[in-house]
């Protein structure tokens, strides 16, 4: 069997004296397509970052391609939250992009050829290529999606993280992103964060319900009376039926 991606055993994690994850244990291997879903404050963000190396683990360990997350931060691409990003600032699709290669290209230097190249790639398999030129601020919000994550392949991740990726954008867009995602999982590993449990196992493998302890489950085994558990009370299902129109 091929060697895990990620390994979290027994993680801890506390702010202060509130604890916020507790015995952690989650195993992710190559092209897995993980949904990580939970209420707010059940320790999501903080699991995220705990795997790209901003926050240590107070318990147990985490290994991330065998070492310490902080050591395999370029081979991990990251989307933030949506509302975390200013799509206001002056700037074109491209540059935004090559923010990607930070850390990759020299920085005394500026952006080098290949750099600006791997950029056009990330954008071509995203479908948006043709829209380098263009300000952020002429981006309908399924097009600023694509471009934040293109921005996070431009680094050539073998591993791609998203957090709410389709929380602020209209509900008809949601399901092309997601079909991007599938797309890229058959050569990447996928974890995304989402609220929307009914939408998202149409698409993922395995779904990890985390409310500060962390129960995954295969997508088949996930139950009504599961999500109940998770989020401490009944909760309605919405059939999503859309259509999608390009990539608006």
């Amino acid at each position: 069997m091929m060697r895990p991606v990620i390994v979290l055993d027994r993680v801890g994690f506390r702010y202060n004296e509130l604890p916020v994850l507790e015995d952690i244990c989650l195993t992710i291997r190559h092209r897995d397509f993980l949904g990580i879903v939970g209420p707010n404050g059940s320790g999501k963000s903080t699991l995220l970052k705990l795997i790209l190396g901003l926050l240590s683990p107070q318990q147990g360990r985490i290994e991330v391609f065998g070492t310490d997350p902080v050591d395999s931060r370029l081979r991990i691409g990251y989307v933030p939250q949506f509302a975390t990003f200013d799509r206001h600032f002056p700037i074109t699709v491209l540059d935004t992009v090559l923010q990607g290669r930070l850390g990759i290209s020299p920085a005394l230097f500026g952006y080098r050829r290949a750099d600006r190249e791997s950029a056009r790639q990330a954008l071509a398999e995203v479908d948006i290529l043709e829209l380098q030129q263009r300000p952020l601020t002429a981006l309908s919000g399924g097009q600023l999606q694509r471009v934040l994550i293109a921005r996070a392949l431009a680094c050539g991740p073998e591993v791609l993280i998203l957090d709410e990726p389709t929380a602020h954008i209209d509900p008809k867009v949601e399901e092309g992103v997601f079909e991007l995602l599938k797309r890229l999982n058959e050569r990447l590993t996928v974890i995304v964060v989402s609220h929307d449990v009914g939408f998202i196992t149409r698409y993922i493998t395995r779904v990890a319900c985390l409310n500060r302890r962390l129960v995954c489950h295969p997508t088949a085994e996930l139950t009504g009376k599961m999500i109940e558990e998770l989020y401490g009370g009944p909760l309605k299902m919405v059939q999503h039926d859309t259509v999608i129109d390009g990539h608006a």
